[in-house]
């Protein structure tokens, strides 16, 4: 296995009071694994746990075993059962918050049951619940293939719910980050999905935490956590809006549950705790200037973005090498990746910017490309990542 290299810094701020924040955390491939993009998923368990405590380190919470650790996209469910078990156990080490994906990949892509789909589901649940780590339930594609409306919606979420020992996080995955789940909650209209999902809520108020939203739709983020019950959160996966969701208005707010939250975590956690002490205006001069990095990692096609993520952890250091599980490092053109680069640098992300550089030369070099353009950091960006070099 290959240890993290020295990177980010592993101290920051305590966990932010106003805000319930999670990062939803990418895995580290072992390079060394004689694999196929088939599968099964080797992983670097030093360099994916260490990166895990880098981010509680920040004071945010783990999502863990989700879309951003290419769940059904490379990563099989052997290797999120080991991925759930071991990070479960790290997290009661640290001291730390983590919350798991449960879902249904155990099944086959086609040929299933609803039976199998709910017995799936009850698998993974006791797996993540025995660990120790609050469940989330993802989208399936098998019950999104078998689903004939939304009342098989309710009937399966409402089993499911009625036998969990703690409540969960409902996700509600877009299609521009699974295709396959079109038509979730039982309609391609937004509006009638939207009901669904507020009805098994209303349903089942003690046994739901919050509702995670991944549309990239503000707007409708904004209307659906107006109507949650209260006391259930609304966390936003929204990667292109979060500043303004998270801050919120005079009704309200969304917590976060985020993967671009797993590069940006030193800005992000610093961010939040600005909004302890009422400093709406610090936190978004902070977090605002990061959506156009953002933007970029999650450009379409979206599901993708996981490589700009993996390319970035490598650049800053938290890991050896830019290799992903199902060979994903591949999924960026060599432009995408030179561009993330320089607004990644803009930001001050990265703690060694002349390795930065150099990895990032080796990597056009050995592809036949350009050298990159120096990063220009930003004034506020800038000077933070120039104290954080010199110890201050």
């Amino acid at each position: 296995m290959t240890a993290p290299e020295a990177a980010a810094t592993t101290t920051g701020p305590p966990p932010p009071r106003s805000r319930t924040v999670f990062a939803a955390a990418h895995v580290v491939a072992d390079p060394h694994a004689d694999t196929t993009p088939e599968g099964p998923a080797a992983l670097d368990w030093d360099a994916t746990l260490a990166f895990r405590r880098h981010l509680w380190a920040h004071g945010l919470g783990v999502a863990e075993a989700m879309d951003t650790a290419q769940r059904g996209m490379g990563l099989d469910w052997g290797g999120a059962a080991e991925l759930i078990r071991r990070s479960a156990a790290e997290a009661r080490a640290a001291g730390g918050r983590i919350a798991c994906g449960t879902g249904t990949d155990q099944l086959p892509p086609h040929g299933a049951t609803l039976a199998d789909v709910r017995a799936a589901y009850e698998e993974q649940l006791t797996l993540a619940e025995d660990a120790g780590a609050q469940p989330v339930l993802m989208a399936s594609r098998q019950l999104a293939a078998l689903a004939d409306g939304p009342d098989t919606y309710r009937d399966l979420y409402g089993h499911l719910l009625r036998q969990t020992a703690r409540p969960v996080i409902l996700h509600w995955l877009g299609p521009m980050f699974d295709p396959a789940l079109t038509g979730y909650w039982g309609s391609p209209d937004l509006d009638a999905a939207t009901e669904t999902l507020l009805h098994l809520v209303t349903d089942h108020p003690a046994k739901v935490d919050g509702v995670k939203v991944s549309l990239l739709d503000a707007p409708r983020e904004v209307a659906l956590r107006r109507r949650l019950p209260k006391g259930v959160r609304c966390y936003t996966g929204d990667d292109f809006h979060y500043p303004e969701l998270i801050a919120g208005d005079a009704h309200g707010f969304s917590d976060a549950l985020l993967g671009v939250f797993d590069p940006l975590a030193p800005l992000a956690a610093r961010a939040v705790c600005l909004l302890d002490t009422g400093d709406t205006a610090g936190f978004r001069a902070t977090l605002d200037p990061t959506v156009t990095l953002a933007r970029h990692l999650f450009r379409a096609p979206t599901r993708y973005y996981k490589t700009g993520v993996v390319l970035l952890a490598w650049l800053a250091g938290h890991q050896s090498h830019f290799t992903m599980v199902g060979g994903l490092q591949s999924a960026r053109s060599l432009p995408h990746l030179r561009r993330a680069y320089e607004l990644a640098g803009g930001l001050g992300l990265f703690p060694d910017p002349e390795r930065a550089a150099a990895r990032m030369r080796t990597l056009l070099a050995v592809y036949g490309a350009a050298e990159p353009q120096q990063p220009v950091a930003t004034a506020r960006h800038g000077r933070r990542a120039r104290r954080t070099e010199r110890g201050t």
